[in-house]
């Protein structure tokens, strides 16, 4: 079940793609707008006001969350989260390269969080290994069926070509099992059956004979 970001949502740490509940907790939450300008977009030599909106920020409960704003929206100008635009240039630059696994962790558990191009590819790449079908990685990205089945695509070439390269042998596909064929037992032959000896009472020929006459 993905959980529903609203302005009422405790703050999490992690910032969900068009999550602007965080805003509502903010420091500058309900300044004028020329104020807010001014404030937190000084020119690059006022010290001072610098120094003003990085007093305010360190006073701000979602700092976190408005620098990772700033930076996932490629927001390069004004001060966010207590950086300034020249403070903020190189993480701009390596943005793309940030990986962090509680963001990884977090989509895998339904969460909807901004991710890097490093750590989508981290998820593509559990996606492919796992077995993921297009719908699945379609909905923990928020992208289109099609799109998933790209990526999909993509992560299987490239292992197959990694392996092409490494020399791993191919998968053998297990051979299924024939069922065994039925053997043709021939009869035995039937064995003449032994006739057990009968005792006969045996009678002598003496006994059987008649006295005659003498002669």
């Amino acid at each position: 079940m993905r959980y529903i970001t609203t302005h009422d949502a405790p703050a999490t740490g992690l910032r969900g793609v068009g999550d602007t509940s965080w805003q509502t907790r903010g420091v500058c939450y309900g300044m004028d707008v020329e104020d807010a300008d001014a404030t937190f977009f000084p020119l690059p030599r006022d010290h001072e006001a610098i120094a003003e909106a990085k007093e305010l920020c360190a006073a701000c409960p979602v700092r976190r969350e408005c620098l990772n704003y700033a930076l996932e929206n490629d927001l390069k100008d004004g001060i966010w989260g207590g950086v300034t635009e020249a403070e903020r240039r190189a993480w701009h630059k390596g943005l793309p390269q940030r990986l962090d696994y509680t963001r990884v962790l977090a989509v895998f558990k339904g969460r909807d969080v901004h991710l890097t191009a490093k750590e989508r590819q981290v998820v593509i790449d559990h996606a492919y290994v796992r077995g993921w079908r297009a719908d699945r990685l379609a909905v923990a990205l928020q992208i289109g069926h099609k799109h998933a089945q790209e990526l999909l695509r993509e992560a299987a070439d490239k292992v197959f070509g990694r392996d092409l390269t490494f020399g791993v042998p191919p998968r053998r596909k297990k051979k299924e099992k024939k069922p065994a064929a039925p053997t043709t037992s021939r009869p035995t032959p039937a064995r003449p059956a032994t006739r057990e000896p009968e005792f006969r009472p045996v009678t002598s020929t003496s006994a059987n004979t008649s006295f005659g006459k003498a002669v």
